[in-house]
């Protein structure tokens, strides 16, 4: 397939492809074949269960819980989905899995939840295909806060120590929503999805872009506001996040090679650089979820946050994390506590540096973080989407 064939024959989503592929070669070849690739475990498991019913749902769960060996004649599908999730690639460090993101546990929760939805999912909602797809299916423009709170508690789960650990909440809810992600490729494609317009929905490179927005999206914003972290730890991240990639279906070949920010921002320009303007579900999405948002900081108990600051400060932050270009084009305007990020970075930095200065300070400062973590993953509602997903045929 050359350049010229995948400029036309994706033009809902691939664009500068001949630009990007000069830049980056081999690697841009494989993103655009990744276009039409999907997740034949995941969607052979949606097909299973629509056929099987609350049976097939029971016996998936209980895989998920208690492993492939604990099932009785498992139908192929399921079998094959586990058989697959329960084998550890031989680069996993299952003492650092036990132990969990230590990286991301170091990062004080509030400005961890800032990164999260004014970095990570604002930059998850600038791809149109994504945003398309997200807007037709899953009515994310008017259950922006329940899907706020849903994806920001399986980040938080995934973190965790053990959280990863088969049958632990992080594993489950990974698969979860690979799961999801198949009954929305499923959905969209029963209801006309133009493939050769967009490409498979939620494709390889699709995942890829949502795994990328877990990794050096949020940590370039969180070193914006003083938060850095240091080669060794950058390390230590993508180390953990590979596990993620591997549970949710994602090809080795995005995200093995990345070690650090450095390999990962080459990865994100390559992605970024070939994806089409936004459109209107960026602008629909972008602005539920800074809604929901602005909610989420008013209710917390003993908020010092009014609606209207709540405001100012992510339109402030969701301006410093994605530029002015991209923010204008998403309709956040100019904010007045732009002047203040430079105080709250310092101080940050400042923080951090007391934080880090001895291994016991370094402990003692995630140990508080993951009281408050924890304390999160209480105010998860019950029937996420990601069950609903698996449960209902779309």
């Amino acid at each position: 397939m050359s350049a010229t064939d995948l400029d036309v024959g994706f033009s809902g989503r691939l664009v500068n492809f001949k630009a990007a592929r000069a830049r980056h070669g081999e690697k841009a070849d494989f993103m655009a074949r990744m276009l039409t690739v999907g997740d034949p475990l995941a969607d052979a498991v949606i097909v299973e269960l629509d056929a099987l019913g609350q049976a097939g749902r029971q016996l998936l769960n209980a895989g998920l819980t208690d492993g492939l060996d604990s099932l009785k004649d498992p139908p192929p599908a399921i079998a094959a989905l586990l058989r697959q999730l329960e084998t550890v690639p031989e680069w996993v460090d299952r003492e650092a899995l036990v132990q969990g993101d230590v990286v991301s546990q170091s990062i004080p929760p509030l400005w961890s939840n800032f990164a999260f939805s004014a970095g990570s999912l604002v930059h998850t909602y600038s791809s149109p295909a994504i945003a398309r797809l997200l807007v037709q299916t899953g009515q994310l423009s008017t259950m922006a806060r329940r899907r706020l709170l849903e994806t920001g508690i399986w980040r938080i789960q995934s973190i965790l120590p053990g959280g990863l650990v088969r049958g632990a909440p992080g594993y489950v809810q990974t698969v979860q929503v690979r799961l999801l992600h198949a009954r929305m490729r499923a959905t969209a494609l029963k209801r006309g999805w133009e493939h050769e317009r967009w490409g498979v929905p939620i494709n390889q490179t699709d995942v890829a872009r949502t795994w990328l927005d877990f990794t050096i999206v949020p940590f370039r914003a969180l070193a914006q506001v003083g938060l850095a972290i240091t080669e060794e730890q950058q390390e230590s991240l993508y180390r953990h996040w590979w596990y993620v990639g591997h549970l949710l279906g994602l090809d080795e070949g995005f995200f093995l090679p990345l070690h650090n920010h450095d390999e990962a921002e080459a990865l994100l320009e390559l992605v970024d650089s070939t994806t089409t303007p936004l459109d209107e579900n960026t602008r629909i999405l972008t602005m539920a979820l800074l809604d929901a948002n602005v909610d989420e900081l008013c209710a917390m108990p003993g908020s010092p946050f009014t609606r209207p600051v709540a405001r100012e400060l992510l339109n402030a932050l969701t301006r410093l994390f994605q530029g002015d270009e991209v923010a204008d084009a998403l309709g956040v305007p100019p904010s007045s506590v732009m002047s203040l990020l430079p105080l709250f970075a310092g101080g940050n930095a400042e923080t951090r540096r007391w934080q880090v200065r001895t291994p016991d300070a370094a402990e003692q400062a995630r140990a508080e973080n993951l009281v408050v973590y924890r304390e999160w993953t209480s105010l998860a509602p019950d029937g996420t989407e990601y069950q609903k997903h698996i449960r209902a045929a779309g």
